[in-house]
């Protein structure tokens, strides 16, 4: 004898009804994020606490320029320069989409005209001008507006005698939308370093990750103090452009902080949570040496 469906049938209490019309409560997005060096699922208001590190294995996040200046300067103290630098499209330049367009998108992201944040502020009471490239904003890349951005903080260093602090964030080197434009910038925020030099003032130059392209190959690398955070990559081409044009095997660990740190193209790894502290003894240990008083032979 068949079964009758209408007795098999479960009618669902109003509490089931009620739940199955409001749908699954879920996890809010946004609130965990996951380490791409461990692979570990972490909180993200304790990595930003951290400094944006994970709580795990001490992975470097890339970190926003405004955090960046909020972990190395005296709360209160940053003093913006040239915040209404604006980037143009001389060259008309369409890849996926035009670079007027892209450049709205990413101004709209980040909140940020392009790639760079320069000005003036204090470490533990010692004057400093400040200059970071955001990874946020085009990979950091360096277009005219965050060259021109550079150069003139480090002509303000110089008029100021103040030591000067660059934080590199660029993974996209040198921005191609903007062609030999985008070039000049190398050899013209370097004219401005050695001017800088030429006064004797202090350069200290801290590498993230990324630091590569045309960014590496000029301002980067010329501190007179080069600090790196852990595991950062740098240098000019990726390891795996490297290896596809002259095939060659690379060593492990290749443009890492850690190799070049061995290799003596930087002078010190420093810990995020550390970096504050290690930048004001650097300015007063050179401020004290400056004032010892020279032996000619």
């Amino acid at each position: 004898m068949s079964s009758n469906p209408i007795s098999e049938t479960r009618i669902p209490h109003s509490g089931e009804a009620m739940a199955t019309e409001r749908g699954k409560r879920g996890v809010p997005e946004g609130l965990w994020i996951r380490c791409p060096n461990c692979k570990a699922t972490v909180y993200k208001k304790e990595v930003e606490s951290r400094h944006h590190v994970c709580p795990e294995c001490d992975h470097h996040f890339t970190m926003p320029a405004k955090d960046r200046i909020a972990q190395i300067l005296d709360e209160g103290t940053f003093e913006e320069w040239d915040a209404d630098l604006r980037p143009c499209d001389p060259l008309n330049f369409v890849d996926r989409i035009p670079y007027h367009q892209r450049l709205l998108e990413e101004q709209q992201k980040t909140g940020m005209l392009d790639a760079a944040v320069t000005g003036k502020g204090f470490i533990r009471g010692r004057g400093v001008v400040l200059g970071i490239t955001d990874f946020a904003f085009m990979a950091g890349s360096m277009g005219s507006v965050v060259g021109e951005k550079l150069t003139r903080a480090a002509e303000r260093a110089t008029e100021l005698r103040l030591p000067l602090i660059f934080v590199s964030g660029s993974g996209g080197g040198a921005r191609m939308q903007e062609g030999i434009l985008s070039l000049m910038q190398m050899w013209k925020v370097s004219a401005a370093l050695a001017r800088y030099d030429s006064i004797g003032g202090l350069y200290v130059c801290i590498l993230t990750n990324p630091t590569m392209g045309g960014v590496a190959a000029s301002w980067a690398l010329q501190g007179d103090i080069t600090l790196a955070e852990p595991g950062a990559m740098v240098g000019f081409a990726g390891r795996r452009t490297i290896k596809n044009t002259i095939r060659l095997e690379l060593p492990e660990g290749f443009q890492t902080s850690e190799f070049l740190l061995k290799h003596g193209f930087v002078d010190r790894i420093v810990h995020r949570r550390d970096l504050r502290t290690e930048v004001a003894r650097i300015i007063d240990y050179c401020q004290i040496a400056d004032r010892v008083p020279r032996t000619t032979e």
